[in-house]
């Protein structure tokens, strides 16, 4: 077992670069192995009947499209931030939410995700996958033909599993599907990304034989924005990965049983 761990950044930057740096900075320390963040192009992916809406942010009143876009990095924050996250020693890639995105991040990376929002996307899928060396999906909100025909087009190298609520209801995480996908892709790695509340259940993700388990992280929970409520807070991210290096430490190779190292004095002791 050597889980990969995954820092989703998103969003949860707020358009602020130097928030982007601080969480990358989180993540180094923890000892994640990459950050993600989202790459969209607002005018492709924001509905015609949403882009005038008013809204209200810190910001001030803007349109939706105007609000998207203070969200948004462009090259040259990317370039930054991807200079950044290498001097830190951790990957960096992002989600993909249209084929303009698939070529931006395409320029800095041969890694990209679809998100569960777009697996059923054809022309989105099939984009991504001729454009990257490495393409995970998640599964998201959908039903069981709809992921087999997104890794029939895809061929995705990681699917994940994944509840879309955020945050998602203990109940409702099924880490048991974890197996189905085992046992039904045993050529594409299987991972785990949680949107609920609490560690364990990611831990437990791992034990299923998630090579992969991805969280959303955040400097603050109560930081305005619709993903930060679901993620992690810095020192729950370096508890993460911690629990999750104890956990291979502590799987060892299985049996036979044999006595350890650590027993030998104890076996003396007490039986001679």
């Amino acid at each position: 077992m050597n889980t990969k761990v995954i820092a989703e950044i998103g969003i949860n930057h707020n358009g602020s670069v130097e928030i982007a740096k601080q969480l990358i900075d989180v993540a180094a320390v923890a000892g994640c192995d990459y950050v993600k963040f989202q790459k969209r192009n607002p005018d492709v992916c924001v509905p015609e009947e949403q882009k005038n809406k008013m809204r209200d942010t810190p910001w001030g009143e803007m349109t939706y499209l105007e609000y998207k876009y203070r969200l948004e990095f462009e090259h040259d924050e990317y370039d930054e931030l991807f200079t950044y996250a290498d001097s830190k020693g951790i990957g960096m890639f992002a989600s993909v939410w249209d084929e303009d995105s698939v070529d931006f991040i395409r320029q800095y990376t041969s890694i990209m995700k679809i998100p569960s929002a777009l697996i059923t996307n054809d022309s989105l899928v099939s984009y991504a996958r001729d454009r990257s060396d490495y393409l995970m999906i998640s599964t998201g909100m959908s039903e069981e033909e709809e992921i087999e025909h997104a890794v029939e087009i895809g061929s995705p190298n990681l699917i994940f599993h994944t509840n879309s609520t955020y945050p998602s209801p203990i109940e409702d995480l099924n880490l048991n599907y974890i197996d189905w996908l085992k046992d039904k892709y045993p050529n594409s790695e299987i991972g785990y990304s949680g949107h609920e509340f609490g560690l364990v259940t990611t831990w437990a993700a791992a034990v299923k034989g998630a090579s992969w388990v991805e969280r959303h992280i955040t400097l603050d929970r109560t930081m305005w924005g619709s993903d930060q409520m679901a993620s992690v807070e810095p020192h729950g991210l370096i508890k993460l990965v911690k629990g999750l290096r104890s956990i291979e430490d502590s799987l060892g190779v299985g049996g036979p049983r044999v006595v350890l190292g650590s027993e030998l004095s104890k076996r003396e002791a007490l039986r001679g």
